[in-house]
């Protein structure tokens, strides 16, 4: 049983929020900053951040379904603590560096324009999500299942095809040499 109980409200820097086991419903959150809050057991349902700090914040059994976050600071978050149940969210703009997505089932996942550095996503299953204009240097890609997601106009990454599934994943021709890194090759 949730501590508090919240749908279809704004907040802003100026409000206080209890994430005691908390659920959100139609919420949006704009300039907050939550930088390393717990949001243990908490529940966002069409959720909406924008401009937020969200840097190491613990989300142990966290339900986030169908949640939005547009232009977050969300440095260090490791996603794979957050409850699989009805898991789905979208990123634009946001600075996702040095998070995880362990292990993480997330299919058709939008991350556009963000900064993805050191990002892990080892086995996690990312089946026809899109990374457009995505900066993934650095970013782990092991035993990854990259079928049919978008890298076309991705930044930076390197993902070895032999340990990674690919299949029907999409690429542009400038894109091949985040492929044949492995292979100490130059393309031209």
């Amino acid at each position: 049983m949730s501590e508090a109980y919240y749908k279809g409200k704004f907040f802003t820097a100026a409000d206080e929020i209890s994430f005691d086991e908390s659920e959100f419903e139609k919420c949006q959150f704009q300039d907050c900053n939550f930088s390393a809050a717990d949001l243990s057991k908490c529940s966002f349902t069409d959720c909406n951040f924008q401009n937020c700090d969200l840097s190491n914040i613990r989300i142990n059994n966290t339900t986030f379904s169908n949640v939005q976050f547009t232009d977050c600071k969300m440095l260090g978050i490791v996603f794979a603590d957050c409850s699989p149940f009805l898991l789905s969210f979208s990123f634009t703009g946001c600075n996702l560096s040095y998070s995880s997505f362990y292990k993480l089932k997330i299919h058709n996942t939008k991350f556009a324009n963000c900064n993805m550095q050191e990002t892990d996503f080892t086995s996690a299953d990312i089946t026809g999500s899109s990374f457009d204009g995505s900066m993934l240097a650095g970013a782990m890609f092991d035993n990854t299942t990259l079928e049919k997601a978008d890298l076309r106009t991705a930044i930076g990454f390197s993902i070895n095809p032999e340990n990674n599934r690919i299949s029907r994943a999409r690429f542009s021709v400038d894109g091949l040499q985040g492929l044949l890194h492995k292979y100490n090759i130059e393309v031209e």
